[in-house]
């Protein structure tokens, strides 16, 4: 059977996001102008619009997934992303992520430390006709300090910690969204920087596979 891809974005867009409280205009009509099955190995694109994340790659620190459609959705609505807007994604993996970013911010940089995965995307988003995202190959932790400030920076995948390096990248008044916590006690923050300093939220809960690179530190108790 041969799959209808648009209508399973359509149905994606109904019965994922709209459902999960996402009603921001030009983010849902980003979410239906990026075929999610162009990224992801073809042996899943059966799964590609499935209510969960979607695994792109195994490497030897763990797997790689395209965060499921709502939280994804969810923390974009959050960052409160505008058109001229330069914005980090922190683990874009093949690309996905940046494609949608790309409809609704002005400027994408996405940063990825596998070079499979960063080649992919490379390839992928041109041959979608996306001119406004730059992938560069560096450490997930370290951001991408050469291209800041930033006015977002999104993190693709849960975290223990966010390092304070990325926080020195965003500009004054700029946001950074992230689901902090494993399992089903991951929180997706909003994090916003005013005057130099960092303050935080809980917005929602979300339950995404974490992204290597950002496991807290074990520290000695005495």
């Amino acid at each position: 059977m041969t799959l209808n891809f648009e209508d399973l974005r359509i149905k994606m867009v109904d019965n994922q996001l709209r459902t999960t409280d996402v009603t921001d205009k030009p983010l849902l009509q980003a979410f239906l102008d990026v075929p999610r099955e162009a990224f992801v190995p073809s042996a899943r694109m059966p799964l590609a619009y499935i209510d969960d994340d979607v695994l792109v790659s195994t490497t030897q620190t763990g797997g790689r997934y395209l965060m499921q459609p709502s939280p994804f959705a969810k923390l974009l609505q959050l960052a409160n992303i505008q058109p001229g807007d330069a914005v980090l994604d922190v683990g874009c993996a093949t690309g996905y992520s940046a494609a949608v970013l790309s409809r609704i911010a002005g400027s994408v940089v996405g940063i990825e430390s596998e070079t499979d995965l960063a080649e992919q995307a490379r390839s992928i988003l041109p041959s979608l006709g996306i001119e406004n995202v730059e992938v560069i190959q560096g450490a997930l932790e370290n951001g991408g300090p050469s291209r800041a400030p930033y006015d977002v920076i999104i993190i693709e995948g849960s975290v223990d910690q966010v390092p304070g390096t990325l926080f020195e990248q965003l500009k004054d008044g700029g946001r950074l969204v992230v689901v902090e916590g494993s399992g089903n006690a991951g929180k997706s923050m909003i994090y916003l920087k005013n005057d130099g300093i960092v303050s935080g939220r809980s917005a929602f809960n979300s339950a995404v596979k974490p992204l290597p690179g950002f496991e807290k530190v074990a520290e000695f108790e005495f």
